[in-house]
């Protein structure tokens, strides 16, 4: 998982609410064992039509997703954030987001921006009316600006998680921080217990 302090560049304006898993990565695509290629999966089914705006080639450099509320509801597949992330997305703005959907963004690295109803509203119009419009999501300080439209923001995430992006650490990482402690865990665990050949 990289580090991420900010995130800035175009977005893409998807005004639906209560989207969920399945729209966004149909089950079809859970067959496959790769964890990559899902890209091709985002929102498939709604990619048929024509004028779906992912088909929109204004908006193909887009690095923030903007969902409607409710974004991320359904089941818990992890696909879903591969999916987004793969696609291109390093960030995805919402007033409201499924709890599960967003513990598997700041496992994976894709940052959930919860915003008021009011502000993804007026993001929402704003990316829709320009397509070049430049979101800036800072990781370190909580804000999201978008200077064109006047619009500035805090948005919330707990310290531990701030620290996940800001460090880069998804839950092997994590662990990996406590590599001295494991080892000397196991130096002085008991002859008797279970133990494993592998090596820190």
């Amino acid at each position: 998982m990289d580090a991420i302090q900010i995130v800035s560049g175009t977005a893409v304006p998807l005004r639906r609410s209560d989207v969920d898993t399945d729209q966004i990565i149909p089950s079809d695509w859970l067959k496959r064992v790769e964890r990559t290629g899902f890209e091709q999966g985002l929102f498939s089914e709604w990619r048929d039509d024509r004028n779906f705006v992912l088909n929109d080639e204004r908006y193909d450099d887009a690095v923030v997703l903007i969902g409607g509320p409710n974004f991320g509801t359904g089941s818990s597949r992890e696909h879903a954030v591969w999916a987004i992330q793969q696609y291109g997305f390093q960030a995805v703005i919402s007033p409201r987001f499924a709890d599960i959907f967003r513990n598997n963004c700041t496992k994976n690295g894709l940052v959930p921006v919860q915003v008021s109803n009011d502000v993804g509203e007026a993001l929402l119009d704003a990316a829709e009316q320009n397509p070049n419009l430049v979101i800036t999501i800072d990781v370190a300080n909580l804000m999201l600006e978008a200077p064109e439209v006047s619009i500035e923001c805090s948005f919330p995430l707990e310290p531990s998680t701030q620290e996940r992006f800001l460090e880069g650490l998804d839950d092997i990482g994590l662990s990996l921080r406590f590599t001295q402690e494991i080892k000397d865990y196991e130096i002085t665990r008991p002859s008797w217990l279970p133990t494993t050949k592998n090596k820190f």
